[in-house]
């Protein structure tokens, strides 16, 4: 079985005027991403899943992955739920829709022991058999999962789990994962491309970043593979000073759907309700100028 490696952009999901999703603009996005030349698509947090309904959650998985077949691309679906049942409901369904690995982040409205979350995860992995990405999504919700967890889940199931850390600080602890299991853990930069370098170094399989600026990371993830300093330098300084103005998810949808409208590739920028955050015209400027820059600097990279 071929390993999930690369650029995987997770993506957004456009909705209609009446809240239903947009299954054309979805296709025409990961066609787009396809085309930039990324190494499979992700769902996941951003691409609004918690505010889906089982059937939406279920209909976004077979839009995703036929799509993607379509392009010869992986998919990676985010399968995480609040009970175990419901998880693995998800998992099942996304192998026999044709992904080729799962994302699970843990439940958020319980603190469970390292114990608790083993079962889950144990459970998700037995239930399918494809690649299961272990998210710690505690960057932004939830708690941190253990380093020792992770080394355990590995240990058990070395073909079948890779991990997306993003618990900060996200380099140090990255570090700790890969000297915790000898170098065996494959990991995913999940920080918008902010902390790509960083991650790189440390060791990073991939990275998953939103796809509005996927032209970008895809100059930024080849650069680092070929070894040129200056040309991920050139990258990442707008790459990080982007991401440093948004914090929730919320703020990274809002700003990301915004993008894609503006490349054509949404026809609009409508968000489920209830968010936290609204795009206002300050920070709109500040994006346009710092895009136009990572755009200079990406052509330059080639």
């Amino acid at each position: 079985m071929a390993r999930l490696h690369g650029v995987l952009p997770v993506l957004q999901t456009p909705f209609l005027d009446d809240d239903s999703i947009d299954e054309a603009s979805l296709a025409r996005e990961i066609g787009w991403a396809a085309g930039l030349g990324v190494d499979g698509v992700v769902t996941g947090m951003v691409s609004e899943v918690l505010r889906l309904h089982d059937s939406e959650r279920e209909r976004l998985t077979e839009v995703v992955c036929a799509a993607a077949t379509d392009h010869g691309i992986p998919a990676v679906v985010s399968t995480g739920a609040e009970s175990t049942p419901v998880a693995v409901r998800f998992a099942r369904h996304a192998a026999a829709s044709g992904a080729s690995g799962v994302m699970a982040i843990p439940p958020l409205t319980v603190a469970l022991s390292d114990q608790g979350l083993s079962s889950y995860y144990r459970s998700i992995i037995e239930a399918i058999d494809i690649e299961v990405v272990v998210q710690d999504a505690s960057g932004y919700v939830g708690r941190p999962l253990s380093i020792a967890l992770m080394a355990e889940l590995l240990a058990d199931y070395p073909d079948r789990v890779s991990f997306k850390p993003e618990a900060p600080p996200i380099g140090p602890r990255l570090s700790q994962l890969r000297d915790a299991t000898g170098g065996a853990a494959r990991t995913f930069e999940g920080s918008a491309g902010a902390a790509l370098v960083d991650s790189h170094r440390r060791g990073v399989i991939g990275t998953m970043p939103g796809t509005e600026i996927t032209w970008a990371i895809v100059a930024l993830w080849r650069a680092l593979e070929a070894g040129d300093a200056d040309k991920a330098r050139s990258l990442s300084a707008p790459l990080m000073e982007i991401a440093s103005l948004f914090d929730t998810v919320d703020s990274y949808v809002a700003v990301e759907k915004y993008l894609l409208h503006q490349q054509g590739i949404f026809p609009s920028v409508r968000q489920r309700q209830p968010v936290d955050f609204v795009l206002d015209p300050e920070s709109v400027a500040v994006v346009d100028a710092l895009v136009a820059e990572l755009r200079t600097a990406a052509n330059h990279a080639g």
